[in-house]
C-alpha cells in the first residue's frame, strides 16, 4: 500500500514536468522561428542569395500556400489559414494527453511531450505568419528561406520542427512499444 500512495504523490510531479518541457519546445520554436523570419525579411532581399555551405543558401520566399507551396494560388490564403486554425485548435486540445497522470500507461513520455511541444510551435509560428504578414490579416504568407539546393523545397524554422517533431513523435512511441 505504501508504494502505491508514493507513486501517486510522483505522479502529479511527471506530469508537470511533461507539462513544462512541452511548453518550453513550443515556446522555444515559436521565438526561434519568429527571430529568424524578422533577421531574413529585415536583411535579405527578395532576390538575394546567401550561399552558407554545401549547397545550403539562405532565400526570401513567400509561401501562401502550405507545406511544398501545395494550395500556393491567389484565392486559396482563407482556406489555408482555417486549415492551420483548426490544426492549432485540434492540438490544443490534444494538450489533455499531457495531462495524465504518469502511472497510466497511455501516459506521454517527457520526449513524447517535447516532440508534441515541437508540433505545436512550428504550427503556430506558421499560423503567426497567415495573421500578420502581408497583404493583410489572414492572408499573410509564410516566410521560408532556408534552401538544399536540388535536394528539398525551401523551408523555415517552423516546418524543420514541424518535420523532426513527428518523426521524434513516431520514433519514440515505437521506442515505448506502443501500438500506434
Amino acid at each position: 500500500m505504501r508504494f502505491v500512495q508514493e507513486r501517486r504523490a510522483v505522479a502529479p510531479l511527471r506530469t508537470r514536468a511533461t507539462i513544462r518541457g512541452a511548453a518550453i519546445a513550443a515556446t522555444a520554436v515559436v521565438g526561434a522561428d519568429q527571430l529568424a523570419k524578422a533577421l531574413v525579411v529585415a536583411n535579405v532581399g527578395s532576390t538575394d542569395q546567401v550561399k552558407l555551405f554545401l549547397g545550403v543558401r539562405i532565400v526570401r520566399v513567400s509561401n501562401r500556400g502550405v507545406a511544398f507551396s501545395l494550395g500556393n494560388s491567389r484565392g486559396s490564403g482563407g482556406v489555408v489559414v482555417l486549415v492551420v486554425v483548426i490544426v492549432a485548435v485540434l492540438a490544443w486540445f490534444l494538450r489533455r494527453e499531457l495531462r495524465r497522470p504518469s502511472d497510466d500507461p497511455r501516459a506521454p513520455s517527457l520526449g513524447q511531450a517535447i516532440a508534441f511541444g515541437a508540433i505545436f510551435g512550428g504550427a503556430i509560428g506558421n499560423m503567426i505568419d497567415r495573421l500578420v504578414r502581408h497583404p493583410g490579416w489572414g492572408r499573410g504568407a509564410v516566410v521560408d528561406f532556408v534552401d538544399v539546393v536540388r535536394f528539398w523545397p525551401v523551408f523555415n524554422v517552423a516546418d524543420a520542427a514541424l518535420t523532426v517533431g513527428c518523426l521524434a513523435l513516431v520514433a519514440t512511441t515505437i521506442r515505448r512499444g506502443e501500438p500506434r
